[in-house]
């Protein structure tokens, strides 16, 4: 079934791109709701009380270099897959688009479900750099003022970083002999990747310099400081479909491949460099709120604060490593927050910028300072608009609110100082989200919100389902809990 999601995706990508134009977007969102439905298929079929690998697909590849056809999912997999087929449906239908653009999506669509399922290397890093390729052709090809240079720079930015995690994983598989994550996960368990890491020419320096090429290429994937400079400027570049994909999923690959690769295979790395690590993952909170709260541009300002939100993401994994042997309810609290927050972020933040391109298509601009009192044009829309914003400043209730709260629970008893410097993040966050609120909604009528237009009933339709999404999460997490626990307390165990 996890093959079927891939193929689906490219099947239709090859369809859209043969399809008459009239007919582009249709066809992409009938493929984009077939992989919605054979997902949730996927979820139905889970066992919810097992942890490991489940519907493992198995096929020698390439034996001569290790490579193996291997997929499967776990709690963590299965909820990417299912955020994955939530926002491209809800990206397809946020905008008009042609033939081309609507099959570079679905390419995306399926290099996402193979990194999230893909449990070999080769074949997983064939499935991430998939992904680069139609995301740079969006921004380059569709994205607004300075396209050339946020594509540019997005490129170069994760090509390079992609480099040193293919030249680091080469040379353990020349130690190792594997590219099999599971294998490598437990070589490391049984003490036995450092030593043989070790036992090369480079001596101790090897098992530091592979972390490090790990570390570089995922950290700008997420983005953490200071790799961060590209994102703001291809979010805010990126037409409205893209920028949700962006945001919404494609950034949840860089904190996926620290859940599964650079925590369970180097905790040693981890623990030494964290004190570090944590400055790190604090100057992406704090830097990147208080530079949201200076932005005059609407999506360069929820861009800023994606960095704030996945820098949660990244202090509680970071205190996670640091606090090895700690509590085991303050690590599992980390990790299901980290989950969550995975989750919760991908959502809101497609929603808030769907919200802005609205925003833009009715009045060609987006800045916060040129609108004011569209609470009186468009009430309905302004009420939609500010769940969502309620929901990214985490307002108990809502969906923002579950993840953050475990990600500080968690990470206050592992890394306390780090936890409370991160809490700046929060306050600057709040602020510039209500000045938004204050400026936008609120005040005379701007000339620019007189003749906005409320919502229609085709947007309200697209709108209700992810904003009753956002409460149910908010109010009854359980059905989250469920499918992520047994995976979340088998990493716990690791660290504990």
């Amino acid at each position: 079934m996890i093959t079927l999601l891939i193929l689906i995706s490219l099947l239709g990508a090859f369809a859209v791109s043969m399809a008459p134009r009239s007919l582009a977007r249709v066809l992409a969102l009938v493929f984009s709701g077939a992989t919605f439905a054979l997902a949730l298929g996927i979820w139905h079929g889970f066992d919810t009380t097992r942890a490991g690998l489940q519907m493992t697909e198995s096929r020698e590849w390439i034996p001569a270099i290790g490579a193996q056809y291997l997929l499967g999912v776990d709690g963590l997999s299965l909820l990417l897959v299912l955020l994955t087929s939530l926002v491209f449906p809800f990206a397809f239908l946020a905008q008009k688009a042609d033939r081309t653009y609507c099959a570079l999506l679905l390419i995306m669509q399926a290099s996402l479900y193979g990194t999230f399922t893909a449990q070999n290397f080769v074949l997983w890093f064939l499935f991430y750099e998939m992904s680069l390729l139609p995301a740079f052709l969006l921004i380059k090809l569709w994205g607004g003022e300075n396209r050339d240079r946020a594509a540019t720079k997005f490129f170069v930015y994760t090509f390079l970083g992609s480099v040193g995690m293919l030249l680091s994983f080469l040379v353990i598989y020349r130690c190792t002999g594997t590219f099999d994550f599971v294998t490598l996960t437990h070589t490391n368990v049984r003490g036995l990747l450092m030593d043989k890491l070790g036992n090369t020419s480079l001596g101790f320096l090897a098992p530091w310099l592979v972390f490090t090429g790990i570390f570089v290429g995922f950290a700008v994937k997420v983005p953490l400081f200071p790799f961060h400079t590209w994102q703001p400027d291809a979010y805010s570049t990126a037409p409205t479909g893209t920028s949700m994909v962006l945001s919404g999923v494609l950034s949840k690959m860089g904190v996926y491949g620290f859940i599964r690769l650079l925590l369970p295979l180097f905790p040693h790395q981890l623990s030494v460099l964290g004190p570090w690590l944590l400055t790190l993952a604090v100057c992406s909170i704090v830097f990147s709120s208080l530079a949201a709260w200076a932005q005059t541009d609407l999506k360069k300002m929820v861009a800023y604060l994606s960095i704030t939100h996945l820098g949660y993401c990244m202090l509680a994994l970071f205190a996670i490593g640091v606090a090895r042997g700690g509590p085991q309810v303050d690590i599992t609290a980390a990790f299901a927050g980290v989950f969550v927050q995975l989750a919760s972020h991908g959502i809101t933040a497609a929603a808030l910028f769907y919200y802005i391109g609205l925003i833009e298509e009715r009045c060609g601009k987006r800045g916060v300072a040129d609108f004011g009192g569209l609470m009186q044009c468009a009430p309905l829309f302004c009420g939609w608009m500010g769940l969502s914003i309620f929901s990214l400043l985490g307002l108990p209730g809502l969906n923002g609110f579950i993840g953050e709260f475990l990600i500080f629970k968690g990470a206050f008893s592992l890394a306390p100082i780090a936890s409370a410097f991160g809490v700046i993040g929060l306050l600057a966050t709040a602020v510039a989200l209500l000045r938004a609120i204050q400026l936008l909604f609120s005040g005379p009528v701007a000339k620019c919100s007189e003749g906005f237009v409320e919502l229609t009933t085709r947007e309200n339709w697209i709108i209700l389902p992810v904003s009753l999404l956002m409460l149910w999460i908010g109010i009854a997490p359980q059905f989250l809990f469920h499918m992520i626990n047994p995976t979340v307390v088998q990493m716990a165990r690791l660290f504990h």
